[in-house]
């Protein structure tokens, strides 16, 4: 008889494409069906079937507090109480700007919208309206939401015309995307060598999180400031992932760099769908309706996901929050690295603060997507369902970063490294 996850996938994939509204969701990553979830509470996700699970999806990045924290889910309901969309200008919008101007020095204005895809998308569409330039470079490996203009990949050689990865994305619009190699300078300044003046921006995850979890080498980040600056070129980070989650002032803040516009989501929602896109004023008054580059949307600015966000980011204020976050998540990695070890496995993981990536993989870092795809990805899968089996749930995909949140703790961290130890023994 079929569990009650697997008759709802059942159910949903006759009304559903794939039975999910986002793919990742339908593990084909990993194999199988995937575990229907009906709460959530702390560290914790449970599934239709009552099982209990410790988490380290976190809504893919948002719930960096925990699940349904008693300060947030009492914004949401005090704002529930008040209406749940109006159409309007609110005092709440102003003043989840007004916190994430004051954490992000970088950014002056901040134009709130309602998916981290949406706001990379504006980010290009502000950059290509500033400079009059079309083209952009993007990394191979680094996923900036699903339009158009960066669902692109590139084949051998720097300046290889942009090849759609989906059928729908029109070659020509493609053209207008080079793709670089993630951590690696000298592919850039071959780049703008050859097409500097056409290039509008560069945009780059500062901490690679959908390709697993890659930081940046020494230097990387430094050489894009001074690459773009020198070429007259915009530098947007898309700080979806990591916006708020790995520093206070989020990845340029923990690096020390500071972008031309700066794309957020995630965290400033709480849980909630949002996104963001800022940068300077003489930026950002390029947008209308001070300026000519067009930019709307319907809900953005939802009161409900702005008291959500401003929230979850006043309890970020907490001295030591990111500390802890980074002691945790240190904790786990070295204790999963150990039990890779006893086991006989080749293991290997990366962090920064909150957020992490498992490889198996002899090489002691990851550093490229070269490297991840190079990785034993059957050996993940296997892991992935020895490790849900045990209550412990990960990404199901050896392409995404994990996510600890303040739940966490000595207890979580625990039941994850024994069931980590049993499921290293298995997949050996």
């Amino acid at each position: 008889m079929l569990d009650r996850s697997a008759q709802l996938f059942n159910a949903a994939q006759r009304c559903i494409p794939g039975g999910v509204n986002s793919p990742v969701r339908a593990f084909n990553g990993v194999g199988g069906s995937p575990v229907f979830i009906s709460r959530a509470e702390g560290a914790y996700l449970f599934d239709e079937d009552g099982n209990r699970y410790v988490d380290y999806v976190g809504s893919w990045g948002p719930m960096i507090v925990g699940h349904l924290h008693p300060s947030v889910r009492a914004a949401i309901v005090d704002q529930l109480d008040r209406g749940v969309s109006f159409g309007t200008p609110t005092a709440i919008e102003t003043r989840l700007a007004e916190k994430v101007c004051a954490l992000i020095p970088s950014i002056e204005k901040v134009r709130m919208v309602s998916s981290g895809t949406e706001a990379a998308m504006s980010a290009i569409r502000l950059a290509r309206g500033f400079t009059g330039r079309s083209r952009i470079v993007k990394f191979e490996g680094c996923y900036h939401g699903h339009a158009d203009s960066l669902l692109v990949k590139a084949g051998s050689g720097a300046l290889t015309m942009g090849v759609p990865t989906s059928p729908g994305v029109p070659a020509e619009l493609a053209n207008l995307t080079i793709t670089a190699s993630f951590n690696d300078l000298q592919d850039l300044e071959r780049i703008f060598a050859d097409a500097g003046p056409e290039i509008a921006a560069v945009i780059v995850e500062p901490i690679a999180g959908n390709m697993n979890c890659v930081p940046p080498a020494p230097g990387f980040l430094e050489g894009l400031r001074e690459i773009t600056a020198k070429h007259g070129s915009l530098l947007i980070f898309d700080e979806v992932m990591t916006g708020f989650r790995v520093h206070r002032h989020s990845a340029q803040g923990l690096y020390g760099i500071t972008p031309d516009i700066t794309v957020l989501g995630k965290v400033i929602g709480g849980g909630l769908p949002v996104g963001a896109f800022g940068g300077p004023a003489r930026i950002m008054d390029s947008i209308a309706p001070t300026g000519p580059i067009y930019q709307a949307g319907t809900l953005s600015g939802n009161p409900l996901a702005m008291a959500s966000g401003l929230a979850t980011l006043e309890l970020l204020d907490a001295p030591g929050f990111h500390a802890r976050l980074e002691e945790n998540t240190a904790r786990l990695t070295e204790g999963l690295e150990k039990a890779a070890r006893d086991a006989g496995v080749p293991f290997t993981t990366n962090r920064v603060a909150g957020m992490f990536g498992l490889f198996f993989s002899a090489a002691p870092r990851i550093t490229n997507y070269a490297e991840v795809k190079a990785c034993d990805v059957e050996r993940f899968q296997r892991f992935f369902h020895e490790m849900l089996q045990r209550g412990v749930y990960l990404a199901p995909s050896a392409f995404e970063a994990g996510f600890i949140s303040a739940a966490h703790g000595e207890d979580e961290i625990r039941q994850t490294l024994e069931a980590a130890r049993a499921a290293f023994t298995a997949v050996r």
